[in-house]
């Protein structure tokens, strides 16, 4: 994306699919661009906490929802070719490190295979000029530097959240490669 993202009326009637809209960032995120005039679809999950900023700023009112999971491949296809996004933000994932060590299948289906379910639906949606992936610096492990970290560092973590968002990246990485 160019210089231009940064610009309110870049977003003005833009179409945003953004996974994670129920959650803490991802409802800030939603209400940001609607305040800039992007018609936004938000497809997750119910709100993680009660009470939620998502129900707290009614941002049912300002954006489209759809409450589902990325598993869901059917629902998330039909959702985006429905929709027919132009950027798509993929905030949604179980982002917890403890629960990460509770339950790291679902840890590592949610943020790998939520991925890759989604980068697999966008490949058919031809109006998409780009995707963003979010993850988290914890991609780079805990190095103990006095510095911060670089996109260009060596992907590498200890915990089942951080190791799944590396893969994550790397998913992202092959799908651009490929696709």
């Amino acid at each position: 994306m160019s210089d231009l993202a940064v610009e309110p009326k870049f977003w003005n009637n833009r179409r945003v699919f953004l996974t994670g809209h129920t959650g803490f960032k991802g409802a800030w995120l939603t209400y940001m661009l609607t305040q800039m005039g992007a018609k936004v679809l938000g497809y997750a999950l119910d709100p993680p906490t009660e009470p939620s900023l998502f129900a707290a700023v009614e941002l049912e009112t300002c954006c489209d929802s759809c409450i589902a999971d990325l598993a869901d491949r059917k629902t998330l296809a039909t959702a985006l070719v429905d929709f027919a996004p132009e950027v798509v933000i993929h905030l949604g994932a179980q982002s917890l490190v403890r629960e990460s060590y509770r339950d790291p299948v679902e840890t590592f289906h949610t943020n790998v295979m939520g991925t890759v379910y989604l980068l697999e639906a966008c490949r058919r949606i031809g109006s998409i000029r780009a995707i963003i992936n979010v993850t988290t610096d914890k991609v780079y492990g805990d190095r103990n530097w006095e510095w911060g970290y670089r996109e260009t560092d060596r992907l590498g973590s200890a915990d089942p959240y951080s190791t799944s968002k590396a893969c994550s990246e790397l998913v992202t990485e092959t799908w651009r490669k490929s696709f």
